[in-house]
């Protein structure tokens, strides 16, 4: 069976570790790599043992031994990067946030669409095994009803204003950086919420260095989600329903996490499988898997997902008054 060649767009701290973990994923090879700066494209082509490098973006994108692109840039460089790389007839793996709103995400995959190329929302935990897991006894009903979600993401920051986290003209603030994990699992649990409420500590920018964020549904269920980029919170979920309690351990976006199930007076661990790497391997296997089979939309990371992930940071963003500019 052919390979499929891999290129990765940007040389940042999550390029390294996908860059990493794609040496666990069969019939993928890493053959590519672009940066603004060539010496870094070198630099990391030199630690990765890579073919091909490149000084800029464009020269990436329209490299003809290149199947699939994995676009780690800063986030207002999500959309125009994945507009480049599907122009140029590739598919794409898109870091999250996906875009900057619900408007540049649906442009995304309305050419990907016109170009019938795969497209998808990196959204690496939704893969990994525990998570999946989790799913798997939600939707079973193991749980029972689900009644409540607790999903908090923090840590403390040193980052210089300017720094892609604080910078508002790069999409940074704690709701598109961390606190976007809590949004889309408790999508995943409970769905579409009915009312939104949110509370924020803005920076000098405009930006949330913290956001609460409270979930309503009309069948009495209730989510709270926590981001801060000021404060080390325990990085958790806890789903609680009829028949039990799950808590997918701190961290819980993190390949390390594990579940403890609590029932009946009993609290248990989850067994579930592990392998070497940071997990971005899971992502890549899957992607690499539809370009083998030729499909052009994940089954577990569909367009409409993508969709309703940014509507819901879009209404977030809205009753906070979180504004970007030019996006």
């Amino acid at each position: 069976m052919k390979k499929i060649r891999w290129g990765i767009l940007g040389t940042g701290t999550i390029a390294h570790k996908f860059a990493s973990d794609l040496k666990w994923v069969e019939y993928a090879e890493l053959v590519a790599v672009g940066s603004r700066s060539l010496r870094n494209a070198e630099v990391f082509c030199e630690e990765f043992d890579i073919p091909l490098r490149f000084g800029s973006y464009e020269e990436l994108a329209a490299c003809n031994e290149i199947d699939i692109v994995y676009i780690t840039t800063p986030n207002n460089l999500h959309h125009p990067n994945t507009l480049l790389c599907l122009k140029h007839g590739k598919a794409v793996l898109c870091e999250k946030p996906f875009s900057l709103n619900t408007r540049q995400s649906s442009e995304m995959i309305e050419l990907a669409r016109q170009k019938n190329l795969f497209l998808m929302d990196a959204l690496w935990t939704k893969f990994l095994p525990h998570y999946q897991k989790m799913i798997e006894l939600v939707k079973n009903g193991e749980l029972g009803e689900i009644k409540t979600v607790r999903a908090n993401f923090g840590f403390r920051s040193n980052a210089e204003p300017h720094s892609r986290l604080l910078n508002p003209e790069l999409g940074g603030g704690s709701l598109m950086d961390i606190g976007i994990y809590n949004v889309f699992t408790t999508l995943d649990i409970l769905g579409r919420p009915d009312e939104i409420s949110v509370s924020i500590n803005p920076t000098d920018q405009g930006i949330d260095e913290q956001c609460a964020v409270v979930f309503k549904y009309y069948n009495g269920a209730m989510a709270s989600l926590f981001s801060s980029i000021s404060t080390n919170l325990e990085t958790e979920v806890e789903i609680c329903g009829t028949l039990g309690r799950l808590t997918l351990t701190s961290p819980f976006y993190d390949a390390t996490s594990f579940l403890e199930h609590e029932a009946g007076g009993k609290k248990t661990v989850v067994q579930t499988e592990k392998e070497e790497g940071s997990g971005y391997q899971y992502e890549a296997r899957h992607a690499t898997a539809c370009l083998l089979k030729g499909i052009t939309e994940s089954t577990i990371v569909p367009h409409a997902y993508s969709i309703l992930l940014m509507q819901t940071l879009d209404r977030i963003r809205n009753l906070a008054g979180i504004v970007f500019p030019n996006e």
